[in-house]
């Protein structure tokens, strides 16, 4: 994940902007001391900002130490984190110094101007430091995060592909399975067709038979058919003879 899209980088630079613009309205309110109705209007401003942007720090403070429990996981380490705790630190300075400041000024404190300036004077070094912060040698270790998160999204990539390979062999493989299915089942239903053609052919000539035998019992009579039963009877136990007595 580059820096343009980490979510701590957009909320640091989202905080940034209103630390810059808390600044600015301070240097208004150091100006403003002759007015004391501009000065409370600005006292007020400043008041709320500085409770709003320690509340953001705290909160991105949150995210640091969750992702202090599993650096890995978020495709960070250690000198990243060491990074980032120090910037919401520095911030915090800040916002606390003008804190101070505004909160001295409002007491009326007898030393409120040579507190005012020495606040300003610990508001400009903390910027300057910031600034120098900007330029460091950890731009290069930014550049070595995105490197290998560049990697990491590579090799999940390439795992990726194989897994896709893998489901289309699988694929190839079932539909193999689903035509050998396909081919047994149309033998199957020849099988079938053929057997009933056998059984209708078989039933016509059972018919068939069926109706010479009426015939033949229709011609010779009573008598023809007790000598056909008899001679039947007959037939059978020279069979049976034949077969369990030999």
């Amino acid at each position: 994940m580059s820096s343009a899209q980490d979510p701590f980088y957009i909320v640091k630079e989202e905080i940034q902007e209103s630390i810059d613009k808390l600044l600015s309205t301070f240097h208004q309110w150091e100006r403003a001391s002759s007015d004391p109705e501009d000065q409370m209007h600005l006292m007020k401003e400043l008041v709320a900002s500085c409770e709003s942007i320690e509340w953001q720090v705290d909160e991105l403070d949150k995210a640091i130490a969750v992702a202090a429990r599993d650096p890995a996981w978020y495709g960070i380490d250690e000198a990243e984190l060491e990074k980032r705790r120090r910037w919401t630190s520095t911030s915090r300075v800040q916002v606390g110094n003008v804190k101070k400041t505004v909160a001295a000024g409002e007491d009326g404190n007898s030393n409120g101007t040579s507190g005012i300036s020495g606040m300003h004077r610990e508001l400009m070094r903390l910027q300057n430091s910031h600034q120098e912060n900007i330029s460091n040698p950890y731009a290069k270790d930014n550049d070595n995060f995105i490197q290998s998160e560049s990697d990491r999204q590579l090799l999940l990539i390439r795992q990726q592909d194989e897994e896709l390979d893998e489901l289309s062999a699988s694929v190839g493989r079932i539909g193999g399975v689903g035509l050998t299915i396909h081919e047994e089942l149309l033998a199957q239903e020849k099988i079938i067709g053929d057997l009933g053609m056998e059984m209708d052919s078989t039933s016509n000539r059972l018919n068939f038979v069926q109706k010479k035998v009426e015939v033949v019992m229709k011609k010779t009579g009573a008598k023809g058919q007790i000598m056909i039963i008899i001679f039947l009877i007959v037939l059978f136990i020279i069979l049976f003879v034949l077969v369990f007595l030999t």
